[in-house]
């Protein structure tokens, strides 16, 4: 189990590339432009930055499918983001809100983008952490997508590079 917990990851928000083209009047996983609506509530998180949109600050809603090509496992639902520029997520921790996800589903892939099914698991929020590593652990499993209890992408998860390892080491 150490080799689990001591394993390095990487979580990231979904590419700028994409979050820049979609602000920019580019069209989502639907072939339509993104929709402005003003966030309600506190469950509304930004896909690229993994922060909360505080209520009444405009949004961006989406279609969004977190996968490189149309495929059986590929699929697509509403996401949120900022709609003005915000930071990449990038780091080896998960973001602090995550523990009030109350459940969150996660799921490993392999490399051709398929779900490897032993791994689909719901979880409590404190327990994405050591769900994600353990599913890590595993050969045959290439990321981990965590999402919400309604089946929302929240983020993709990933062992670290050494690099990455070496850079967090630094900060």
């Amino acid at each position: 189990m150490n080799g689990i917990i001591a394993m390095k990851m990487m979580v990231r928000g979904i590419p700028t590339d994409y979050v820049s083209a979609i602000r920019n009047g580019g069209v989502d996983a639907n072939g339509q432009p993104a929709l402005r609506r003003p966030a309600e509530g506190s469950g509304n998180p930004c896909r690229h930055c993994l922060g909360l949109i505080p209520a009444g600050e405009e949004k961006l809603v989406l279609s969004y499918r977190p996968f490189p090509h149309a495929q059986p496992y590929a699929e697509t639902g509403p996401i949120f983001l900022h709609r003005d520029a915000c930071e990449r997520y990038e780091d080896s921790r998960l973001p602090a809100w995550f523990v009030y996800l109350q459940p969150a589903i996660v799921r490993g892939y392999n490399r051709g983008d398929w779900i490897v099914y032993e791994t689909g698991n719901v979880v409590q929020g404190q327990d994405l952490d050591a769900a994600c590593r353990t599913i890590l652990a595993r050969d045959d499993v290439a990321y981990v997508h965590i999402r919400s209890k309604f089946n929302c992408f929240q983020c993709r998860v990933e062992r670290a590079s050494q690099d990455e390892c070496d850079d967090h080491a630094l900060r």
